[in-house]
């Protein structure tokens, strides 16, 4: 279970709860994803790093967003700010994540065109398309004992938290400035923690979805290159997340056993 003295963790619940309350109406067409969405679903595990970030991320469905309340005015009203262009919003050094996925934000290369939101507001995502589909809604309470809020919120399941994290390091893989080990961390987790026959139905299920099915075959080729190579960069992020707190020789062959173990699961779900 989180330690709830840690300040960054109860603050970063605090300002997604912030964020999810100043949403409004539109939190129907939000679905939580990133590393809040993987500890929710997967708990701390045991791994000796922490399971997520300060940060929030939040998948937005363009086609459910209503005309009002503007996302910028309400966050603007909840005391954030723009700080990076386009779509992250910060608050007591928090920051918020509002993404579309990149099929169905429209033109441009960053921006969201989201009329009438503007395309400052969030960002376009690649990989994002699978938590429109596959999600389920739970109550997120606050972490601070003292804040007794409980806010109901779709959270991104394991298949649509795999196919993203697959995304973005396939995305950056040629960048090191962009590196980020936890990724590759954040798969791991994901790994440890799934019942991979439900999983690889699951993925197989996202693959033949209209929303989701060309960013979850993409996916499947990635994790073949990032995780089943036992020399993936997957597994190298992995490994560097961990140094000094896990023997790289564990991560790395476990990051290959249970990447080989979904990939078998995924190949022979069931077509139905």
């Amino acid at each position: 279970m989180l330690r709830v003295d840690e300040f960054e963790y109860v603050e970063a619940r605090r300002v997604l709860l912030d964020a999810l309350d100043a949403l409004g109406a539109q939190r129907r067409a939000v679905v939580l994803v990133g590393a809040q969405a993987i500890y929710h679903r997967v708990g701390e595990g045991t791994l000796q790093v922490a399971p997520f970030t300060s940060d929030g991320d939040l998948a937005l469905h363009p086609a459910l967003l209503e005309d009002e309340p503007l996302l910028a005015e309400a966050f603007i009203n909840a005391g954030f700010a723009l700080a990076v262009r386009p779509g992250t919003w910060a608050r007591n050094e928090v920051q918020i994540d509002l993404m579309v996925p990149a099929t169905l934000g429209g033109s441009g290369r960053r921006g969201a065109r989201l009329d009438p939101h503007g395309m400052e507001a969030a960002r376009k995502a690649a990989g994002l398309e699978a938590a429109l589909v596959d999600f389920d809604l739970f109550m997120l309470d606050a972490l601070d004992p003292a804040d007794g809020r409980s806010v109901e919120v779709a959270v991104a399941g394991l298949g649509a938290l795999l196919v993203a994290k697959l995304h973005k390091l396939a995305e950056r893989e040629a960048t090191p400035a962009r590196w980020v080990p936890k990724d590759g961390l954040d798969v791991l987790r994901i790994l440890q923690a799934a019942d991979f026959d439900a999983l690889g139905e699951r993925l197989a299920a996202l693959e033949r979805d209209p929303i989701a099915g060309l960013v979850t075959q993409e996916a499947r080729g990635h994790f073949q290159r990032l995780f089943v190579d036992r020399s993936g960069h997957g597994t190298a992020m992995a490994v560097q997340a961990t140094v000094g707190l896990e023997d790289p020789a564990t991560i790395a062959g476990s990051c290959a056993a249970l990447a080989s173990a979904l990939a078998e699961a995924w190949r022979t779900a069931p077509n139905r």
